[in-house]
């Protein structure tokens, strides 16, 4: 199989990466490396994958008209992992822009890229669990309301099911949503609670709890 990861140069797309080179997958990986956090933490899970040599970079945008030529030369692709997007719940306050297009534009163009491929057997992308919103009933599940986001992150990750959705109704494209919680482990991000806990926690500072 030949698997397209977008966000490749991520914290999950990474390990996903990994995993899948590990057993021997063709991985195509495709990220902007954008400077949201420490773009050497993301040349270095890269330099992780380089010496597979079924592993193929492509720095690109998947907000951009290039997208769809950067993959031109990849028919061969099966499957897409999709886990681009610009994440923080809080830097979408001050950046909207950015949200809607990585996350709306971006997955509108990779719904349109999974439909132009007669071959592609399975799409799984990044949801988020902030598409609860305001719930306060827990556990969390699959029938609780999700139509009240309190953040435009959440807002847009929601739009993603939507969009979706649509998109398997209208063409049977096969997909999985991931609503992914806290995630923490090796080579995470450095603005997730995990470590801003730690960091608090080694400096001897008050920890700073959100919401």
């Amino acid at each position: 199989m030949t698997i397209l990861i977008t966000g490749v140069a991520g914290f999950i797309g990474n390990h996903v990466a990994l995993k899948l080179l590990e057993r021997g997958e063709r991985v195509i990986g495709l990220d902007n490396l954008n400077n949201y956090y420490d773009v050497e933490l993301k040349k270095s899970r890269l330099n992780r994958l380089s010496k597979f040599d079924k592993f193929i970079f492509i720095r690109e945008n998947i907000a951009s008209e290039k997208f769809f030529s950067s993959l031109e030369s990849f028919d061969e692709i099966d499957r897409i992992i999709h886990l681009a997007a610009q994440a923080g719940v809080r830097y979408s306050i001050s950046n909207p822009f950015d949200y809607v297009q990585s996350n709306l534009v971006g997955h509108l163009n990779i719904l349109e890229y999974a439909r132009s491929k007669n071959n592609l057997i399975n799409l799984v992308y990044a949801s988020s669990s902030s598409v609860y919103g305001g719930n306060t009933k827990t556990p969390f599940c699959l029938d609780d309301n999700v139509d009240k986001p309190v953040s435009l992150y959440a807002a847009t990750k929601r739009s993603d099911e939507l969009l979706s959705y649509s998109y398997s109704h209208l063409y049977g494209i096969n997909q999985v949503a991931l609503r992914f919680f806290t995630v923490y482990g090796p080579w995470g991000r450095p603005d997730m609670a995990l470590f801003l806990f730690t960091k608090s926690i080694l400096n001897e500072e008050p920890i700073k709890i959100f919401n």
